[in-house]
C-alpha cells in the first residue's frame, strides 16, 4: 500500500512539473534528460547534469524550484547570465532576483528585505558572495530547498574555466544549519572534471546524467583560407541579417577584425579584457538587445550568455583546447535552429597558443595544456567526421562515421592515395633516428642547406631533398594528418619530436595504403581546401511575416526593456511564420508560448499575423497549424477558459470534461491570476467581500484553512481564492 501511495505521489509531482513546463515555459514536453534530473531532485537527491549548451539545463532546476517549498539559490559565475536569467524568469511569471555588485545600496537593501519575506522562488548569486559572513547569516534565516551550481566545471583545476571562488561552495553548504538538495550542471566535462565536481562539491550519492554532447543543429566546419578576413567578409555578406560571434585569440586580433568590419559599415561590437568594465557592459548589451548583429571578442566573452538567436560562431583563430572550442561554438543555435560553427585554421595559431600556454606559470610544465592543444590540432587536421571526433573526445560512443552536417562529411571529393608521400616522410623520420621535430624533418625532405642540417650530416641521407617539390605548409599539413591518424607520434610538450608507431611499420613494410581528402598542390603555399557546402535544409517559413514579427518583437522588447529573445525566440517566430496562429488556442501550440506570454504579448502578435493573413489572402486551415504528438496536450486551463467564455456554466464544463467542479474552479482562478478577462461574480458570494478581504489582510495568504475558519460557514474556498486572485492583480497593477 505504501509503495502504491508513493508511486501515486511521484506521478502527481511529475504531472505538476509537466504543467509548470507548459504554463510558464510554453513547452509541451521535456527535452532528453530533463525529466529524469527533475524527478531525482524532487525525490530530494543530489544530481549532476552534464548537458550540452542549448539542451535546457536551467529548466532542470527552475521547474523543481517552483514545486519545492523553499527558495532555490543558484550560484552563477557571470553577472550577465544572472540578469538574462532573472529577466527571462520574471517575464514568464516566476519570481526571481540576483545579488551581485551591480545593485545599488538601496536596491540591495530592498532585495534582502524581499528575500527575508519570501518574495522570490529563485535567487542568483555570484560565488564571491560565499566568503561573506553577512550573506551566510542571511542564508541561515531563510528556508533553502536547493542550491544549484551552474557552470560546475569551474570548481575543477582540470576544467577550462577554473575559478578559485568555486572552492568555497562546499564550505558554505557545510555551514548551513540544514543541508539542502545540491544540484550541479555543466555543458562540457571530461571524466576527470566530472569526478572533481562530485568530490569537490561534496555531492552525496548524486544521480549523474550525461545526456550526450551532440548538437545536431550545429554544422561544424574547419577551413584554411589563404586570407581569413576575406573568408569572413564573404560569409557575412551571405548572412547579413543574422546574429553571430567571431572569436579571436588576442585583443590585437579583436581590434583589427572589429576595425575592418566597422569600415565595411557592418553592425558590430567588440569585447576583450583591455576594455573598461563600462565599455564591455555596453558592448554586450548592444549585442544582446540586437542593436548590433556581430560580436568580435576574445574568450573573455560568452560564458553563460543566454542569447538564443546566434546563427553562427566563427573562430578566427584555433582555441587552445576542445573544451573551450565546443563551449564557445555551442553558443550558437540555442533555439534549436540551424547554425554554423566555423574554425579558420592556420599553423600560426599553434605558435600563438604555445606562447599563451608558456605565459602562465605551471607546476607540471604545462603537460596537460600541451596534450589538449595537440587534440585541438588533430581536430583541425582530420579528414574524418568532425562531429564524431568531438563526441568521442568527450567519451561518447558513436555509431556513425558520417554525420552529414560537417565540412568533412559534406565534402564530396574523392580520397587521394598518399602512400608514397607517407613512406617518404616516415623513412625520413626513421633515418633521423626519431630525435627531431616536424620543422627539421620538413627541412630535410625539402633539401634545406641550413647550417644545422649540414653539420648533422643530414644532407647525406637518402631522404634528403626527396620532397623538394612540396611547399613547407603542404608537408606540415601532411605530417599533422599522419599524427592525427596514428601513423606518427608527437612526443614532448614545448619541443616535441616525431616517432614512428606500429602503423608506420605496416605502411613501410607490409603494404598498407594511406589515403586522404587533403588536396596536395605543389605550386601553392598550402593545400587547396574544398569549401564545405551550405546546408540545403528547406523550411516553409514566410520570410515577410518573419520580418514583421521580428520588428514587432524589437518594439515590444524596447518597451519592456528586455532583450528581444526573452520576448520570443527566433524558433518561436519561425513557427508563427510557418503556421500563422490567429487565435489564442493555436498561439499556445507554438513552442515557447506559455500562458504568461500569451496574456502579455499574444494579442499583439496575433493581430499582426491576422492582419498579414487577411491582406495576403492566406487560407489557414487546422492542418496548417502545429500538430501535437500523441503525448502532447493542449493546456487544460485554456480549454476550460474557452468553454466558460463561450457561455458554458462551471457545472456543464465539469460534466463535459469529466472533471470535478473543484478542478474547473481551479482552472478559472489560475486564468484570472494571469490577468485573463473573466467575470466570475455569479459564482462568488460577493455579499461577504468586506469580511473576506479583511481576513486575507489580517491572516495572510500562506494557508487558506485559517481564513476559512475565520469567516461565515457559507463562504467557500472558491470565494477566498477569487478575492486572493483579485488582491494579487491589484498589487501587480500598483
Amino acid at each position: 500500500y505504501n509503495s502504491f501511495i508513493n508511486k501515486r505521489k511521484e506521478v502527481e509531482i511529475l504531472n505538476e512539473a509537466q504543467n509548470i513546463l507548459k504554463k510558464y515555459f510554453g513547452y509541451e514536453n521535456f527535452r532528453p534528460g530533463q525529466e529524469e534530473l527533475i524527478d531525482h531532485i524532487l525525490s530530494k537527491e543530489d544530481v549532476l547534469g552534464i548537458m550540452p549548451t542549448g539542451a535546457g539545463k536551467s529548466v532542470c532546476y527552475q521547474v523543481p524550484a517552483m514545486i519545492l517549498d523553499g527558495i532555490t539559490i543558484v550560484i552563477s559565475p557571470l553577472i550577465s547570465l544572472m540578469k538574462d536569467q532573472v529577466d527571462s524568469l520574471n517575464e514568464i511569471g516566476i519570481p526571481a532576483t540576483f545579488i551581485n555588485s551591480t545593485l545599488s545600496y538601496n536596491n540591495y537593501e530592498q532585495t534582502i528585505e524581499n528575500i527575508i519575506h519570501n518574495v522570490y522562488k529563485i535567487i542568483y548569486v555570484a560565488p564571491e558572495r560565499l566568503n561573506s559572513d553577512t550573506f551566510l547569516n542571511l542564508l541561515n534565516k531563510i528556508n533553502i530547498s536547493m542550491i544549484t551550481i551552474d557552470e560546475a566545471h569551474c570548481v575543477s583545476q582540470w576544467g577550462h574555466d577554473f575559478r578559485p571562488s568555486y572552492c568555497e561552495i562546499a564550505n558554505m553548504i557545510l555551514n548551513l544549519k540544514k543541508r539542502p538538495i545540491v544540484s550541479a550542471f555543466t555543458a562540457t566535462a571530461t571524466e576527470l572534471v566530472k569526478n572533481d565536481i562530485v568530490n569537490l562539491l561534496h555531492l552525496e550519492n548524486p544521480y549523474c546524467l550525461t545526456t550526450g554532447f551532440d548538437r545536431k543543429n550545429l554544422k561544424f566546419s574547419v577551413e584554411t583560407p589563404l586570407d581569413k578576413f576575406d573568408f569572413i567578409e564573404t560569409y557575412l555578406d551571405a548572412h547579413k541579417n543574422e546574429a553571430g560571434i567571431i572569436y579571436c585569440l588576442t585583443r590585437k586580433n579583436v581590434d583589427t577584425v572589429f576595425d575592418k568590419l566597422s569600415d565595411l559599415g557592418l553592425s558590430v561590437s567588440k569585447y576583450h579584457g583591455g576594455m573598461t568594465e563600462k565599455q564591455r557592459r555596453l558592448s554586450q548589451e548592444d549585442f544582446t538587445f540586437d542593436r548590433t548583429k556581430i560580436m568580435v571578442a576574445t574568450n573573455a566573452f560568452g560564458m553563460g550568455i543566454d542569447k538564443s538567436n546566434i546563427r553562427y560562431v566563427i573562430h578566427y583563430n584555433m582555441p587552445k583546447d576542445l573544451e573551450s572550442y565546443y563551449q564557445e561554438a555551442g553558443r550558437s543555435g540555442r533555439d534549436g535552429e540551424n547554425a554554423d560553427c566555423i574554425l579558420l585554421f592556420s599553423r600560426s595559431d599553434i605558435i600563438t597558443n604555445k606562447l599563451l600556454i608558456e605565459s602562465i606559470p605551471s607546476e607540471n610544465a604545462h603537460y596537460q595544456e600541451y596534450e589538449k592543444l595537440n587534440d585541438m590540432v588533430n581536430y583541425c587536421n582530420t579528414d574524418k567526421c568532425l562531429r564524431k571526433y568531438i563526441l568521442e573526445y568527450f567519451g561518447e560512443k558513436t555509431t556513425f562515421d558520417n554525420c552529414g552536417n560537417c565540412s568533412n562529411c559534406l565534402d564530396t571529393s574523392e580520397f587521394t592515395d598518399i602512400t608514397s608521400e607517407t613512406q617518404k616522410i616516415l623513412s625520413c623520420i626513421k633515418r633521423m633516428n626519431e630525435r627531431f621535430g616536424s620543422s627539421m624533418v620538413v627541412d630535410v625532405l625539402r633539401g634545406s642547406k641550413g647550417s644545422r642540417i649540414l653539420s648533422l650530416g643530414f644532407d647525406n641521407l637518402s631522404t634528403y631533398g626527396i620532397m623538394k617539390d612540396y611547399s613547407k605548409d603542404t608537408l606540415r599539413d601532411l605530417i599533422s594528418y599522419l599524427i592525427t591518424e596514428g601513423y606518427i607520434k608527437s612526443i614532448g610538450d614545448k619541443y616535441p619530436v616525431l616517432m614512428l608507431t606500429p602503423m608506420s611499420n605496416d605502411v613501410l613494410f607490409n603494404g598498407a595504403k594511406v589515403s586522404t581528402k587533403l588536396k596536395l598542390n605543389k605550386s601553392e603555399n598550402r593545400p587547396l581546401v574544398t569549401k564545405s557546402k551550405e546546408s540545403t535544409i528547406e523550411t516553409k517559413v514566410d520570410e515577410n511575416l518573419f520580418t514583421l514579427l521580428n520588428d514587432l518583437r524589437m518594439k515590444v522588447a524596447n518597451e519592456s526593456n528586455v532583450a528581444p529573445f526573452i520576448i520570443f525566440s527566433d524558433a518561436s517566430l519561425k513557427q508563427m511564420s510557418t503556421f500563422y496562429p490567429t487565435d489564442a488556442e493555436s498561439m499556445l501550440k507554438i513552442e515557447g508560448v506559455g500562458l504568461n506570454k500569451l496574456v502579455k504579448y499574444g494579442n499583439r502578435f496575433i493581430e499582426t499575423i491576422s492582419d498579414y493573413v487577411s491582406k495576403n489572402n492566406i487560407k489557414v486551415s487546422n492542418l496548417a497549424k502545429p500538430q501535437k504528438t500523441k503525448t502532447q496536450k493542449q493546456d487544460t486551463r485554456l480549454i476550460t477558459y474557452e468553454m466558460y467564455t463561450n457561455g458554458m456554466s462551471i457545472e456543464d464544463i465539469a460534466s463535459e470534461r469529466g472533471l470535478t467542479r473543484i478542478s474547473i474552479e481551479n482552472h478559472l482562478i489560475d486564468c484570472l491570476e494571469k490577468g485573463m478577462d473573466l467575470d466570475l461574480t455569479k459564482y462568488v458570494h460577493t455579499e461577504f467581500k468586506t469580511e473576506i478581504e479583511k481576513a486575507i489582510n489580517d491572516i495572510g495568504i500562506e494557508k487558506l484553512k485559517p481564513i476559512k475558519e475565520a469567516l461565515p460557514e457559507d463562504v467557500s474556498y472558491f470565494d477566498i481564492r477569487y478575492y486572493i486572485a483579485l488582491s494579487k492583480l491589484n498589487n501587480k497593477s500598483l
